[in-house]
């Protein structure tokens, strides 16, 4: 029996993307984690803006490390027909292609999915976008917390007194996945048909189908829920308590014998369970002040140590309300090997493996961080471009 691993699932699997910012570099970096070989257009002054964000990285930019390795950087202007040509050279011996261009630019450079598809029946084509390509808002500026806002998300995240967006690009990361999944789908269905086909995804469809339970919350039970800060809007007590020693830890009762057993175990008040005021979830959640002051009375006696093992032993759900630096150094992702090395044009960067877990298969490639440009003239020679023809392109700003 072979102990060989089994290759991963997308190597032979081609992808070109003309791509800037989260939403498509953080879909197509999901690819190359699997094994495609992803080929990123970039501009020549700058490429993908993204870079420029930030130097958090030992320089370079984090958006632009988290969203892009693994990908080999072509960096071309577009606007001039001698790159438009060789960009549509390469996709025409891809199997992906994609774009989150403003809406209307892919379609000027006869880069938009229908386009494409309807040119080679066997490519997959993805457009993202901030809205979708028609409709009233279709031309409107898409940021991610500008989509964040429109999605209705900003509303229903924060205190009573203050809405405040999500603290990650959650509109840009959920347009990301379901491109993600889209290609994932299409490819399935071109290895039974032969047909790839065009993808849409835009950030407000993504965001929206995310915010289900607020969503039919409102629709059909005549309100959103309440803003209520880190803790549950309809569940009661599932809050953030402070301990004795400067900590927070987060506990969750998920129903009434859960808060039966917290009543006697960690509060030392069984009297709590049967009481008609804390008795069920919902009457939980209509006193929320009074339940919190008495979970955050007998907390508060307590490390944070003290208080996980407490509420572990009576098996309520728990957790620590960690910092960025505490999830970087979690015993739990230590544990299981979550961390590897990879290359960049600023040395070696630790990055957290993706969450696609496959025993038996490859490691996920995670490739280096590419330099600007830093795979154009390979490129271009394996489009048979001789060196001459190749610096005259880099004279005259076509290339970089």
């Amino acid at each position: 029996m072979s102990t060989q691993p089994l290759p991963l699932p997308l190597d032979g699997i081609t992808v070109v993307a003309v791509e800037q910012a989260v939403s498509a570099p953080f879909a197509t970096r999901q690819l190359a984690d699997l094994g495609a070989r992803v080929i990123k257009i970039e501009r020549p002054d700058g490429g993908d803006f993204a870079r420029g964000y930030d130097t958090a990285a030992r320089g370079l930019a984090s958006h632009f490390v988290w969203c892009n390795r693994g990908k080999e950087s072509f960096a071309v202007d577009l606007k001039d027909s001698r790159g438009l040509d060789a960009v549509r050279e390469l996709i025409a011996g891809a199997d992906v292609f994609m774009q989150n261009l403003a809406n209307g630019a892919a379609a000027r450079l006869g880069l938009d999915a229908a386009t494409l598809c309807a040119a080679h029946p066997r490519l997959v084509a993805v457009d993202i976008s901030g809205y979708g390509a028609d409709g009233p808002y279709a031309d409107k500026r898409a940021y991610d917390m500008l989509v964040q806002c429109e999605a209705g998300l900003v509303s229903v995240t924060g205190t009573p007194e203050q809405p405040v967006k999500a603290g990650i690009p959650a509109a840009d990361i959920a347009a990301a996945m379901y491109a993600f999944s889209g290609v994932l789908a299409a490819l399935l269905r071109r290895a039974t048909t032969g047909l790839g086909g065009p993808i849409e995804v835009s950030m407000l469809e993504a965001l929206g189908e995310w915010m289900g339970h607020p969503l039919h919350h409102g629709m059909h039970g005549g309100e959103a829920p309440a803003r209520t800060g880190v803790a549950h809007a309809v569940i009661s007590p599932y809050n953030a308590y402070p301990t004795a020693d400067g900590g927070q830890v987060l506990l969750s009762v998920q129903n009434d014998r859960e808060w039966r057993r917290l009543a006697e175990q960690v509060l030392r008040r069984p009297e709590l369970a049967d009481d008609p005021a804390f008795a069920t979830n919902t009457a939980r959640t209509g006193n929320r002040v009074k339940t919190d002051a008495v979970v955050a009375e007998a907390l508060g006696v307590m490390s944070a140590p003290e208080a996980i093992a407490a509420l572990e032993a009576a098996g309520i759900a728990c957790a620590r309300l960690n910092t960025v630096a505490d999830v970087a150094a979690h015993p739990q992702l230590a544990a299981r090997g979550r961390w590897r090395e990879i290359d960049s044009p600023a040395g070696p960067l630790r990055a957290m493996l993706p969450p696609i877990t496959m025993p038996g298969g490859a490691d996920p490639l995670m490739g280096p961080v590419p330099a600007l440009g830093e795979h154009t003239d390979a490129l271009l020679h394996g489009l048979g471009m001789t060196d001459v023809q190749i610096s005259a392109l880099r004279r005259d700003g076509v290339i970089a």
